[in-house]
């Protein structure tokens, strides 16, 4: 049975859970992982979150991911070239299966990217893979891509944790994928068992019988679940904990800068529709204070675009285009026509530390200008719902970009894209998208550059979003699991791909 595109995107299934105790699991060679949300749903292609991604990346394949060092490497695909003809070719790893058997094929490709890119598809990649003109596959295992304008980064399109390629005839309600590891069992809100597929295509991979992933949405108790060696790893290390966990000499701390802390809107209706406003209240936040009060420290100042210092993207001027400047936002607020501010709510989540703390903190700061911030503060399943349906006036959100190419901000600052949780809803910044279509075209570094400096000079303007802190993020686990790397900046978020070359030594 092949299934409609929104049967596919829209279906999400469940299996039985089955109680196995933690400490036997470990001694069977499972790893034992606590997870700070429970995946809404595992739809391939629809955008649920970091965690959802974690267990998406373990279950299906991506075309192409990232090695330790955050460089592009092969993973259905073992080569991709832009040709003087414009087209990117694609050749398959001819060894690659689906969990069912069944080879993958271009074919496979072909019907993916149709459904991602369907008029009616929700999936995150649509509006990205819409440029795509068509698509030709000349055997089994190749690939040609035709856009209807250059695209410097596409195999970094393909790479992303939304991007699992599924087999074309999968059921609506089970898609079948090509990775290590398959869902075994659940229970739908506290864990979920993954078991590695036997005689995996990839050979040496999974490194781990299967793993177990329990829910800890209360950070400091996922925290103590490591301490205590309930868990033998556990993402979001919270920043309070960072430093208790460094010095246990049983355990190892691995974190990187590179995710970041902002403020969406919606540009649908009210105050926020003026850019005037926007800018009013990127000004109006002192962003020390979050980094002091969200991340214990364990952060810095974000006063402009997220793009990492050192970086040849990188204009320190520019980095300080929003700066702290509390006279500056009021005289915005009067220029907009609402000199003495307005009532607002403010959505965010208590599910993560660092969003209610950043919350409150920007509700401070924006008290001081004459915005009056309602706080809504729902679990993070909620969160992520009402902001893809634009059920909020301004939002905490906190993301990293796709990838380290400057690119990979398309999906926070572009906003003709689909809705997203992440993003703003509705909001018009036509220089910004402008600017990143002419970065996303060139393939000389040197425009590049000169691109995505016009890029940044528009969404200081526009306004977009706002940007808050960049913050570090941390695995913990004990000293006795071996393999696992996190990935380099923006990819920190990706990193849960390699829980699968993960094992004990």
């Amino acid at each position: 049975m092949t299934p409609t595109r929104r049967a596919l995107l829209l279906a999400a299934g469940t299996v039985p859970f089955l109680r196995v105790p933690a400490r036997a699991q470990a001694s069977a060679g499972v790893l034992r992982f606590g997870l700070s949300a429970f995946p809404p749903n595992l739809q391939p292609w629809v955008s649920t979150g970091a965690s959802a991604g974690t267990v998406k990346m373990l279950i299906h394949r991506r075309l192409i991911s990232y090695d330790e060092k955050g460089e592009l490497r092969g993973e259905l695909a073992t080569s991709w070239a832009h040709g003087d003809d414009g087209v990117w070719t694609f050749r398959l790893n001819p060894a690659a299966k689906f969990q069912n058997g069944e080879p993958v094929t271009a074919e496979d490709v072909k019907w993916n990217i149709e459904q991602i890119a369907g008029e009616r598809s929700t999936a995150y990649m649509r509006t990205q893979l819409q440029a795509i003109s068509s698509i030709e596959t000349p055997d089994a295992h190749t690939v040609r891509l035709i856009t209807r304008e250059p695209v410097a980064p596409l195999p970094h399109w393909f790479a992303g944790y939304n991007m699992g390629i599924i087999w074309r005839k999968s059921e609506a309600n089970n898609p079948i994928g090509a990775g290590p590891f398959r869902v075994t069992a659940q229970e739908r809100g506290s864990s979920m068992e993954l078991t590695a597929v036997p005689n995996h295509w990839q050979a040496g991979l999974p490194k781990v019988k299967g793993i177990k992933l329990t829910v800890y949405a209360d950070e400091n108790l996922r925290a103590a679940a490591l301490q205590s060696g309930d868990v033998d790893m556990i993402e979001y290390v919270p920043w309070q904990s960072m430093d208790a966990v460094e010095a246990d000499p049983r355990l190892s701390l691995d974190a990187v800068e590179g995710p970041f802390m902002d403020v969406v809107f919606n540009g649908a209706r009210g105050p926020f529709t003026d850019a005037r406003v926007r800018r009013a209240v990127a000004h109006a936040i002192k962003r020390e204070d979050i980094v002091k009060a969200a991340f214990f420290g364990r952060g810095k100042a974000l006063e402009g675009i997220p793009i990492i210092e050192g970086s040849p993207y990188y204009d320190a001027e520019l980095a300080k285009g929003w700066a702290y400047d509390p006279a500056r936002a009021k005289a915005l607020l009067a220029e907009a026509g609402v000199p003495n501010g307005f009532q607002t709510t403010l959505l965010a989540t208590a599910q993560y530390g660092m969003h209610k703390d950043t919350a409150e903190v920007v509700q401070q700061h924006l008290a001081a200008i004459g915005i009056q911030c309602e706080l809504r503060l729902p679990d993070w399943s909620t969160r992520v719902s009402l902001g893809t349906r634009g059920q909020y006036e301004i939002a905490i959100h906190g993301t990293a970009a796709e990838n380290n190419d400057p690119d990979g901000l398309s999906a926070f600052f572009d906003t003709s894209l689909s809705p997203s949780h992440g993003r703003s809803y509705m909001v018009q910044a036509p220089r910004t998208v402008e600017a990143l279509a002419k970065g996303r075209a060139e393939f000389d570094p040197a425009r590049r550059i000169e691109a995505y400096k016009a890029f940044q000079r528009a969404a200081l303007e526009e306004v977009p979003m706002v940007c808050l802190a960049w913050r570090s993020q941390g695995y913990g686990f004990d000293k006795s699991v071996k393999g696992f790397v996190n990935l380099p900046g923006a990819l920190t978020t990706s990193s849960g791909a390699m829980l699968e070359q993960t094992y004990f030594g």
